[in-house]
């Protein structure tokens, strides 16, 4: 029994526990290119988080897991059919009823697992802050192995690319067809500007890329999502346990 998995528990088994912090995971429903499911942003958090509840949990820590919201703010990603758009107010405003449910129950410590580029809580996070008690961190999976994926990935990339199809392999590998896959390639604005980096726009997905997909993916493996999913694992469990452990005191989280 995962007794750190709120949907698959009953009230008998969550009455004898004292949770000490709640994994939110969340995703989107959108193109990933001819290779990837639509539900891919899903997956990957709600896996990573069940893995690093499991790894959390045998260390003594007591994490919650929530169930997975599977819808993300696609506003530039509509070009493409059935990308289900819900705007970050709507989100938001999830969370934020969350948070207030978790402090009803008196779990003062919420992490976000967010599995989509176009999801952005970090103003929530400071409009949250002095008006709950719960304290709310972000953790946007992709990033935490930042400085290891040059020594595992062969090609850079931003969508369905080597990265996230190696991870998609890893942890859902029947819903991957790597034989669809092609070569990433995207198109560059006619700003230089824009290129450069130093003014942002939203980009339209289905005019930046071709399938969807940015980045190529034609060398992912399962074995490279395996690696890099020990690093974020490891890293995000470190954390957590970290965090259970720590006293919220006038100081806290310095």
């Amino acid at each position: 029994m995962k007794l750190w998995k709120l949907q698959e528990l009953t009230l008998d088994e969550v009455t004898k526990q004292k949770y000490e912090v709640a994994i939110l995971p969340i995703g989107s429903t959108e193109a990933h290119g001819p290779h990837v499911p639509y539900g891919s942003d899903a997956f990957h958090s709600t896996a990573i988080a069940e893995r690093v509840c499991q790894r959390a949990w045998a260390r003594k820590s007591r994490p919650i897991l929530l169930p997975t919201i599977p819808y993300g703010v696609q506003g530039n990603t509509m070009g493409f059919p059935l990308a289900m758009n819900v705007s970050q107010h709507l989100l938001d405003s999830i969370v934020i009823d969350i948070t207030a449910s978790l402090e009803h129950y008196r779990i003062l410590k919420l992490v976000l697992i967010n599995g989509h580029g176009g999801n952005d809580f970090k103003p929530l996070l400071r409009s949250l802050y002095g008006r709950t008690k719960v304290f709310v961190s972000l953790v946007d999976w992709w990033k935490v192995g930042q400085d290891k994926v040059k020594e595992i990935f062969e090609n850079s990339g931003e969508h369905a690319d080597e990265l996230e199809t190696s991870v998609g392999l890893a942890l859902f590998g029947d819903l991957i067809h790597l034989e669809r896959t092609k070569d990433g390639a995207t198109r560059k604005s006619r700003f230089e500007a824009i290129n450069r980096g130093w003014v942002s726009i939203t980009r339209p997905w289905h005019l930046v890329t071709k399938d969807s997909t940015y980045g190529d993916p034609r060398k992912a493996s399962k074995e490279k999502g395996e690696a890099y999913l020990r690093i974020v694992v490891d890293r995000i469990s470190d954390y957590l346990v970290e965090l259970a452990k720590s006293r919220m005191d006038a100081r806290f989280p310095y």
